[in-house]
């Protein structure tokens, strides 16, 4: 009995310097998780300090507002330039930091217009009646400040485009030529982005 009794004496003994070992252990621990944390978390903070979020950084700072005159058209077609201007002014507003300005107001320009436009037919059935038609837009575009300075990556910007519709499949020439607009209208947003 004494052995076991000399043998508690000694679990007892050794407990304390097992339970200090352990809470050192506990201790080590905590602050390594500690500083695996704060470095996890530092580190994008140092890594992306130039970096902005959302697309205020994909515009210039030093413009707040664009001035867009209804478009002019060489076209025979009506209301084609007020359509374009419509669609150019909702991809700004809903894409860009820029506010639409009046003419005194705008820190810039953008200045559009319409060169050509034309129809052509791509099938015919049997009778000669036209299946497949295309439709193609050529533009102009400039982006200047009030001073006269470009701001567009390209100082004048050519854009020729087309889209094809099947009359037969219940397409029309309006909702293509909108579908077309609106194409001109994105490309034309996407050319006010700064360079990288």
């Amino acid at each position: 009995m004494n052995l076991g009794a000399g043998s508690d004496k000694s679990n007892t003994r050794s407990m304390p310097a097992e339970a200090i070992h352990e809470g050192k252990r506990r201790d080590v621990s905590r602050r390594g998780f500690l500083g695996l944390l704060t470095a996890t978390l530092a580190t994008p903070a140092l890594g992306c300090a130039g970096y902005q979020i959302g697309n205020a950084s994909l515009y210039r700072p030093d413009v707040r507002s664009v001035h867009v005159p209804i478009v002019e058209s060489d076209s025979f077609r009506r209301d084609l330039g007020l359509r374009l201007t419509e669609a150019i002014v909702k991809q700004i507003e809903t894409r860009t930091s820029y506010l639409i300005g009046s003419e005194t107001t705008a820190d810039s320009v953008l200045r559009v217009r319409i060169l050509s436009d034309g129809k052509r037919v791509l099938g015919e059935n049997i009778n000669d009646d036209p299946r497949d038609l295309q439709i193609d837009l050529r533009l102009d575009a400039q982006w200047i400040s009030q001073s006269g300075a470009p701001l567009m990556q390209r100082v004048n910007l050519s854009i020729d485009d087309n889209t094809s519709f099947v009359p037969e499949g219940g397409q029309s020439m309006a909702t293509a030529q909108q579908e077309l607009i609106d194409e001109l209208a994105q490309q034309i947003v996407n050319q006010m982005e700064v360079a990288w």
